[in-house]
């Protein structure tokens, strides 16, 4: 019925596709994706996905991210796990540890935590938020 050249196709459509969280969005709950996330909006929940995952400048994250690669220009509080390289832009502000590959870091970016790179990336995640806040406090940040 199906054959094998249109399931790799729509499997690398699926992994090459992204998923945007606009600015006035507010998430509380995890997400999973095979393709890459944008987030421009606040989340409080854990973020995944097998790509890549960007942080915008007007964006909060309270809880921890996993990526192959990310990108981060806004607000972190929670571990970032990295297999592959971790960008800190010069607006980033990560307040948690950092488990990655490589680390790029722009000057001015602000980073409070511990960092181990190499196999260290490899560390589970231990499901655990930094902190809980509410929706009040997301949204008036």
């Amino acid at each position: 019925m199906f054959n094998k050249q249109e399931d790799k196709k729509s499997v690398a459509e699926m992994v090459s596709s992204s998923n945007v969280i606009s600015k006035e969005t507010f998430i509380k709950g995890d997400i999973k994706a095979q393709g890459n996330i944008r987030i421009e909006g606040k989340v409080e929940g854990t973020l995944d996905s097998q790509n890549k995952i960007v942080i915008g400048d007007s964006a909060l994250v309270i809880g921890n991210v996993r990526a192959e690669e990310a990108e981060v220009s806004g607000r972190i509080e929670g571990e970032i796990h990295c297999t592959g390289v971790l960008f800190l832009k010069k607006t980033a502000i990560i307040d948690g540890n950092i488990f990655t590959q490589k680390l790029v870091v722009e000057n001015g970016a602000i980073f409070n935590g511990k960092c181990q790179m190499g196999e260290a990336a490899a560390k589970p995640l231990n499901g655990k938020v930094k902190r809980d806040a509410t929706e009040k406090e997301l949204i008036s940040r």
